[in-house]
């Protein structure tokens, strides 16, 4: 299983990592960032495929996946 690490302080909250999600593990926070923006968080209940889609499409590069 894949680990999705988000960098929530560099996220701007543009949801666009969450419209690629296959598995749609990745949601909008009720919390706010040191920028006082809604990031996005990974359900640690769900297991990732390692797909890499939403690392590739985000604009702020606030998402990794390790194996």
């Amino acid at each position: 299983m894949a680990k999705v690490i988000i960098n929530v302080q560099k996220c701007k909250g543009c949801l666009l990592c969450l419209n690629f999600c296959p598995k749609g593990l990745i949601k909008k926070s009720k919390k706010l960032n040191l920028r006082s923006l809604n990031y996005v968080e990974f359900d640690p209940q769900g297991e990732c495929l390692g797909c890499l889609q939403c690392a590739v499409v985000c604009p702020e590069c606030c998402i990794e996946i390790r194996e």
